[in-house]
């Protein structure tokens, strides 16, 4: 025989028809249901005043809500993201604060169920991934400066034909986007830029670049280009991502997923049209957009361009590390010591790198970077990492070099590689 199931609306009548029959009092009959009498009271009435009609659930909806959205804010809301589709409720939220005040302003969850409701945004599930456990550079950024992040964002072309690759450097600390500019990965080029952003912002402390050109090259001593080396002889330790690992740049490839939005959609004219559109996404990005991260305060408001940076760049003063002897390398990539002479890196040709003895080893630096050691009268090239020996208490002194003397960057104390890499 099968189960029968029962409606919750006949079994209120069964309830109401046995107190009015008598057959129970109401007290008996809410213990037998086992309903409050509160509830049993309600449902009798409701049968005296509509009969069975009333046992069936009303709309649960208000019938006015002095809370709810104006639909003057409404049509605030969806004008506002027409104007950044690409934004989201926090974002939207703080330049609606910013016009209308905090009092009138709905909160970010209302924004984003007027956005869905309207089909601006959808909803979607996320996923969990696994994890590698694999080391990340993670370094420890506590102010403007401490790190600078460096790519290229993929190439597009314009109207026009021509492509476009813009150059984008940006401050870990602030999110502050110094730069995104089509500019050629040639060297010089990319070079001139630097100088250019050295000399408005001042010296970070470290670049993070991935492993490609004109930033790395894994085959040279270092992996260091020209360029990087340069970055290095000034006093700036070089950051890379590990190879095929994006996501240690996450940040910068999240700004990257902003500019393909807002930017490589659109695609302008000309390279000069759309040179000025990347221009004007830098201002907006940096002074209107509002950062979740940053406490929905903008980017300028927290590097703030306009202070004098504590690390100024000054052409032709490079970084030298104290108790090392400067040795500069020949056009051909050598470094001469005393009468041997050991193949660094045509990448280092020009340079001034510090030689250190450790015992019967000469260990090599350039800047605070370590590039290396080597045996005299046994190694014909710089050998990587450092000599498993133990330095000398009183450090010898290195043959004199017809090179020409650096000076000393700054206040800047000695910093070894370990010692550095502590902070990071």
């Amino acid at each position: 025989m099968p189960w029968h199931t029962r409606s919750v609306v006949s079994l209120r009548k069964d309830f109401v028809l046995l107190v009015l029959s008598e057959e129970m009092t109401v007290v008996d009959a809410c213990k037998h249901f086992g309903i409050s009498r509160k509830t049993g009271y309600k449902w009798i009435q409701r049968y005296e005043d509509r009969g069975v009609t009333g046992l069936v659930d009303g709309h649960r909806r208000p019938k006015r809500s002095p809370t709810s959205t104006s639909p003057v804010m409404v049509k605030e809301i969806i004008a506002l993201r027409k104007q950044h589709p690409t934004w989201g409720a926090k974002k939207l939220h703080r330049l609606l604060v910013r016009q209308f005040g905090d009092e009138v302003v709905p909160a970010p969850k209302t924004i984003e169920r007027v956005l869905h409701r309207a089909g601006f945004i959808r909803r979607y599930r996320k996923r969990r991934l696994a994890l590698a456990h694999t080391p990340i550079p993670t370094p420890v950024i506590a102010a403007r400066n401490d790190l600078w992040t460096v790519d290229f964002k993929g190439w597009w072309r314009t109207l026009d034909n021509i492509r476009c690759e813009p150059l984008t450097v940006r401050d870990a600390f602030s999110r502050f986007v110094f730069i995104a500019r089509p500019v050629s990965l040639k060297r010089l080029d990319v070079h001139a830029v630097f100088e250019e952003l050295f000399r408005r912002y001042g010296l970070p402390v470290a670049i993070q670049s991935d492993n490609g050109s004109p930033f790395a090259n894994t085959r040279a001593l270092g992996a260091f280009t020209k360029l990087s080396a340069w970055w290095a002889s000034l006093g700036i330790v070089v950051v890379r991502s590990r190879p095929a690992h994006p996501q240690d740049n996450g940040a910068h490839e999240r700004m990257h997923a902003d500019l393909f939005r807002e930017v490589e959609r659109y695609r302008a004219v000309n390279m000069k049209a759309q040179a000025d559109t990347l221009l004007d996404w830098v201002h907006e990005f940096n002074h209107v957009r509002p950062h979740e991260a940053l406490g929905m305060r903008t980017p300028a408001e927290v590097y703030k361009p306009d202070e004098p940076s504590s690390r100024p760049y000054v052409a032709g003063l490079l970084y030298s590390r104290p108790g090392c002897t400067p040795v500069k390398v020949s056009r051909q990539g050598d470094i001469n010591f005393g009468t041997w002479s050991v193949y660094a890196s045509m990448n280092l040709a020009g340079h001034t790198v510090g030689l250190e003895l450790q015992a019967a080893h000469v260990v090599v630096w350039l800047g605070r970077m370590l590039l290396g050691h080597f045996l005299p009268g046994e190694h014909l090239s710089v050998q990587a990492g450092i000599p498993d020996v133990s330095p000398q208490t009183a450090p010898s002194s290195v043959p004199s070099s017809s090179a020409a003397p650096v000076t000393t960057y700054g206040a800047s104390t000695a910093s070894t590689d370990v010692e550095f890499n502590s902070l990071w």
